[in-house]
């Protein structure tokens, strides 16, 4: 199912079941998100994304940056990342994201697409380093890309399309029950940058 609704509801949860998905819209003004969008592609520490498979360690086009209230470390596709201060502009959004949703976070993945050619695969974010069952606030700047949900056992897919200066928020069972993916698309040949606010957590606590 495609949901491309002009007119976002954040209250209706776009899962039919196991787990809960708010889409807000554009919360932010193209003029104010244009300059988000320029100071993160400018001001952010960026480097390419490492997965390491089959003992190799592999170089993604797409770039990422892990900032935190401390120096988290959080590890994925095998590889350890440590958490950067924050900027002043991450602090702003984490704000904005922490007001909206309701949810409090304590640090931020964020990734950089160049073009439609760069996506992600099927994945839910269920790090053991993340909060059980926590929320996960993605701001989304930029190229207007298609975002998509696919339940694990019935695979029931829900898609729609995140706009620049928008707000979407996971939480409660999403990740237990429900992959997600960027498809790569030919249409798009500008960048993206995608925020993601989530909750670290150390010896089994949130922080």
């Amino acid at each position: 199912m495609d949901l491309f609704n002009p007119h976002p509801v954040p209250e209706v949860n776009l899962l039919p079941v196991d787990g809960i998905v708010n889409y807000y819209g554009r919360i932010l003004s193209s003029e104010k998100a244009n300059v988000y969008l320029n100071t993160l592609l400018n001001k952010i520490d960026w480097e390419n994304d490492k997965a390491v498979i089959f003992g190799k360690t592999i170089l993604t086009k797409r770039k990422v940056a892990w900032y935190g209230d401390e120096p988290f470390q959080y590890t994925y596709s095998n590889t350890t990342k440590t958490a950067l201060p924050w900027t002043e502009a991450l602090l702003e959004l984490k704000k904005l994201a922490q007001e909206h949703s309701g949810h409090s976070y304590n640090s931020c993945l964020l990734n950089l697409y160049h073009d439609g050619s760069e996506g992600m695969a099927w994945h839910s974010d269920g790090e053991k380093d993340l909060k059980k069952n926590g929320a996960i606030a993605s701001f989304s700047f930029g190229a207007e890309r298609k975002f998509s949900f696919r339940h694990k056992d019935n695979k029931q897919k829900i898609s729609l399309t995140l706009e620049h200066g928008s707000l979407l928020v996971m939480s409660g069972l999403t990740q237990q029950y429900w992959q997600h993916r960027l498809p790569p698309t030919k249409i798009v040949r500008t960048a993206r940058v995608n925020l993601t606010f989530r909750t670290i957590v150390e010896n089994g606590k949130g922080i």
